[in-house]
């Protein structure tokens, strides 16, 4: 009789790995994070154990896009009052706040449910390559 493999919340080991923003463009750099925070690419995945990384995210202001996306791409902001809606470009974005562009993409690729807060929790941004946990010992994760 074959068994089938669970992973435990008490079996699950973390691993801290470093990723460059400036690397590739925003779309593979933010599938990358949401794999490594699911841990996807675990062979012991399990979809209702949160198995992830610590994702460390270092350049964030030398964000690559590719296209025009970065007069095309529209963020969204509504008051719940009439006139209320709000609309800023990616340009304006990267300007008042690079992390929030990496943070709203990775967000968009988790699955919505009650791992998703968690995950993110483990989501560290950085503007420049300055970063404050070189004491975790991350591992250099490049972008293919």
């Amino acid at each position: 009789m074959f068994k089938s493999f669970v992973l435990k919340p008490a079996d699950v080991t973390r691993k801290w790995i470093v990723i460059d923003a400036s690397e590739a463009p925003l779309g593979r750099v933010a599938t990358l994070i949401a794999s490594r925070l699911m841990g996807k690419y675990q062979p012991q995945y399990t979809p209702h154990v949160d198995s992830g990384d610590q994702v460390i995210v270092i350049n964030a202001g030398k964000l690559v896009v590719t296209g025009n996306k970065l007069e095309d791409k529209k963020y969204y902001h509504y008051s719940g009052f009439p006139g209320g809606m709000k609309e800023k470009t990616l340009q304006n974005v990267m300007n008042d706040n690079p992390i929030f562009a990496i943070e709203n993409a990775v967000k968009g690729m988790l699955p919505k449910n009650k791992l998703q807060d968690d995950r993110l929790a483990r989501l560290k941004v950085y503007v420049d390559e300055n970063h404050k946990h070189e004491a975790q010992q991350p591992q250099k994760l490049g972008v293919k």
